[in-house]
C-alpha cells in the first residue's frame, strides 16, 4: 500500500515562507499538491511528472505560479513546495497526492493515493 507523508505546514505572516515536504513508500510518476479552504472545493496547486527530465515536468496553478515551486528527490521519493510571498488567500488544507498512471494534472479525481494533509495558515 503505497503512503504518502505530508510535513511542514504552520502559521506564516503574510509575505512569508514555507515549504511543504511530501514523502512517498515507492516511486510514482505523478505527484500533486492540493489545497482545500473551509467552505471550498479542493484545488490542484501544482505538480510534477517524475517521468520527465526536461524543464517542462511542473505544472501549476495560475493563483500560484511565480511564487510557489515545485521539486522533487527522486532519491528520496520526496516532493517539495516551496511557497514565498504567502497571501491570506492561501490558507488552506495542503494535500499531497500520487498516482502510477497518465493523468490530467489538476483533476483531484484522478489520483489514486493522497497524504492526511498538512495546515497552512496564513495570516495579514
Amino acid at each position: 500500500q503505497v503512503q504518502l507523508v505530508e510535513s511542514g505546514g504552520g502559521s506564516v505572516q503574510a509575505g512569508g515562507s514555507v515549504r511543504l515536504s511530501c514523502s512517498a513508500s515507492e516511486f510514482l510518476r505523478w505527484m500533486g499538491w492540493f489545497r482545500q479552504a473551509p467552505g471550498k472545493e479542493r484545488e490542484g496547486v501544482a505538480a510534477i511528472d517524475n517521468f520527465r527530465t526536461d524543464a517542462h515536468n511542473t505544472y501549476y496553478a495560475d493563483f500560484v505560479k511565480g511564487r510557489f515551486t515545485v521539486s522533487r528527490d527522486n532519491a528520496k521519493n520526496t516532493m517539495y513546495l516551496q511557497m514565498d510571498s504567502l497571501k491570506p488567500e492561501d490558507t488552506a488544507l495542503y494535500y499531497c497526492a500520487a498516482d502510477r498512471n497518465e493523468l490530467s494534472w489538476a483533476q483531484a479525481a484522478q489520483y489514486k493515493y493522497w497524504g492526511q494533509g498538512t495546515q497552512v495558515t496564513v495570516s495579514s
